[in-house]
């Protein structure tokens, strides 16, 4: 059996960029998968390049590829039917469960354990900056980027960065923690 490849949203347009997306998302997997069932990761840049590329593997594999991108926004609606509305993406000959959406921006995950986030940055991090609501999902991915600003500003590794630092906290947070949010499947 093929392994299943997932087609990640995120990582520029560099290869060093493309190879620490790789290496988050995996270290993230590898903590809830199964040993001899982790997924390949594919992290292919851009959205409309991450959905292309799906497009293409989908063809050549079927049930074993995944295409995870950002909601970009609140969900309210199917998978797929989202992903039509907000990208005009097509989804005919795709199954429903091909299409997985993180939350309204992948920083919004770290919010889940805030312990990691602040371990990450070390002293001088201010957890009472980042957004408090409970129902992260909910969070605006703008002030997700306001919070991670603010919390970050004055800790040892220095203003949150994306292509320095959102692979790396990925790779350090607990998957576990995501379970009292709801990674957005179909609308509920």
């Amino acid at each position: 059996m093929t392994s299943t490849r997932i087609y990640v949203e995120g990582g520029g347009d560099s290869r060093a960029n493309l190879s620490k997306c790789r290496k988050g998302f995996s270290k993230f997997f590898e903590k809830v998968v199964p040993p001899g069932r982790k997924p390949r990761i594919i992290a292919c840049g851009g959205r409309q390049n991450t959905y292309q590329k799906f497009t293409l593997a989908y063809e050549k594999y079927d049930a074993n590829v995944i295409l995870l991108v950002d909601s970009e926004g609140p969900v309210s609606e199917p998978v797929w039917d989202h992903l039509k509305r907000r990208d005009s993406w097509g989804s005919s000959g795709f199954s429903d469960e091909s299409a997985q959406l993180m939350v309204q921006s992948m920083e919004t995950w770290f919010l889940a354990d805030k312990e990691a986030l602040a371990e990450f940055y070390g002293q001088g991090f201010a957890l009472n900056s980042l957004p408090p609501r409970e129902n992260i999902e909910e969070i605006p991915k703008e002030d997700v980027a306001k919070g991670l600003d603010k919390a970050s500003r004055n800790a040892s590794k220095g203003l949150y960065h994306k292509t320095r630092h959102a692979f790396d906290i990925l790779a350090s947070i607990d998957p576990e923690k995501l379970d009292n949010i709801r990674v957005s499947r179909h609308a509920s």
